[in-house]
């Protein structure tokens, strides 16, 4: 029987290739939501980030399990790959902005909380100066969405809204984001997902020893190179449980495990659960 798929949408040219150019897109919350009775199903995006931003009603969002529900003004940001939805009340004002995952390269090294951002995500209520400039911003790249336009404006714009956002908390910051190392070898983990590569492997593609990939995980991630590998691989394997109807053993096999037993130790031992707990 094969495995039932989380949907994953690809949108504004994520099917352009690996060469395409990186992309950014952005539409009114009802423009979508208002044909689906102000309901999107859980899906996710495999090359993008998205941004919500909700300037008048309340949005209940679903992200990777966790239910969470913000009145306007409110921000929500999704990284790549994570599984989401959203539940708007009737004529809820607002804006969906789409990155391509390259747009993370704008951060200005691993002290920038733009980096942060866009690989964590966060929601946050927004406070009415912010509201303002943000409302402004979006309402400019909406402008410029409907005509022929500089892409690099539009990206300098989206930027300038991504800055506006209410920052972590400073205490939760002091480590000041990811080095941009880091960023690349999460990206070859996306990649090998299901290979089960060495951390050597890793370490070799990065041009880097396996010591100095270490040094760099504990410094920034307090854990090793192997241990960041096994959670992407448990969370990709707790979304499986989670969205579809597929049972632990074509999660095993879906992921590249020998045998589901092997699968439900290694989950048990990575999160502390057993894979039939996550059962939603």
């Amino acid at each position: 029987m094969p495995l039932a798929s989380i949907p994953a949408y690809a949108l504004y040219g994520e099917e352009d290739g690996p060469d395409r150019p990186a992309y950014a897109h952005i539409e009114t919350i009802a423009a979508r939501s208002s044909l689906h009775d102000w309901e999107i199903a859980p899906h996710r995006h495999h090359r993008s980030v998205q941004v919500l931003i909700v300037m008048s009603g309340e949005v209940e969002a679903a992200l990777d399990g966790t239910r969470l529900r913000l009145a306007a003004p409110c921000h929500v940001t999704v990284p790549v790959g994570a599984v989401h939805g959203f539940r708007f009340a009737p004529a809820s004002q607002g804006w969906v902005l789409t990155l391509d995952q390259a747009f993370a390269a704008r951060a200005q090294g691993p002290g920038d909380p733009l980096g942060r951002l866009l690989a964590g995500g966060g929601a946050k209520a927004l406070a009415q100066p912010e509201a303002r400039r943000i409302a402004l911003l979006a309402g400019e790249l909406l402008t410029l969405a409907g005509v022929p336009h500089d892409a690099a404006l539009f990206h300098a714009v989206a930027e300038a809204l991504l800055r506006s956002l209410p920052r972590e908390d400073a205490d939760s910051a002091e480590d000041g984001g990811e080095d941009g190392r880091l960023a690349r070898f999460r990206q070859l983990i996306e990649t090998h997902l299901t290979g089960h590569r060495p951390v050597r492997f890793y370490a070799a593609a990065l041009g880097m020893t396996e010591r100095t990939l270490a040094r760099l995980c504990l410094r920034q991630l307090g854990c090793t190179p192997l241990e960041v590998i096994h959670r992407r691989v448990a969370s990709e394997a707790q979304r499986l449980l989670r969205y579809t109807n597929a049972t632990v053993a074509q999660v095993a096999d879906e992921l590249g495990f020998a045998d589901a037993s092997y699968f439900s130790r290694f989950y048990l031992r990575t999160t502390g659960r057993r894979p039939s707990a996550e059962r939603l």
